[in-house]
């Protein structure tokens, strides 16, 4: 599977994805009891728009796949994620974060599903059933590995630095998934 043009990119894809979905999901409301001092009853509430966002997106991007290919729903995807981190970036107090929160959601709604449909358009019918169990695994990976080590990060540095880490995320999945894109166009 390893040695199939791509597979890397889109495992390490997938594994980001994944990493900052379940990063937001378990780090978004601590941000906004440690970084904007809200209490921790408010402060879930509001984490819970990413999963407002992540719902409505899931909703919307079933009529958007009409009009759109997998590759255009998850550039999108990515470019509203980017602007939900520069909107919680910007100094203008929680709910701005909330919306950039919100926007976070609405951003990964197309991505998981739209990485899944495009395997077998990418590495063939032959290869889609490997390749997805590989994605699954990377997937899990980086669940289980990403949340844990920003929990040091805010825990040893500052937990400010939750945007700045799901940005790093974010550039490195777009990265992994344009190199993909190149691999199997060839």
């Amino acid at each position: 599977i390893f040695s199939i043009p791509g597979a890397k990119e889109v495992m390490l894809a997938f594994f980001c994805y994944c990493a900052l979905e379940q990063t937001c999901i378990l780090w978004g409301s601590s941000y906004f009891v440690l970084q904007n001092g809200l209490d921790e009853e408010t402060a879930a509430s509001l984490a819970a728009l990413f999963m407002l966002g992540l719902t409505f997106g899931r909703f919307l991007n079933g009529f958007l796949t009409y009009k759109m290919n997998d590759t255009n729903l998850i550039r999108l995807g990515q470019g509203i994620i980017g602007l939900g981190v520069l909107t919680m970036l910007l100094p203008l107090g929680e709910q701005t974060a909330m919306i950039g929160l919100s926007l976070m959601g609405l951003g990964c709604a197309p991505i998981y599903p739209c990485i899944i449909h495009s395997t077998p358009e990418h590495f063939g019918e032959e290869n889609s059933q490997a390749l997805i169990g590989v994605q699954m695994a990377s997937a899990y990976a980086g669940v289980c590995l990403m949340p844990p080590l920003f929990g040091l990060i805010a825990e040893h540095i500052s937990v400010s630095l939750f945007p700045v880490y799901i940005f790093l995320i974010l550039l490195l999945m777009i990265v992994m998934h344009e190199q993909l894109l190149k691999k199997a166009a060839k």
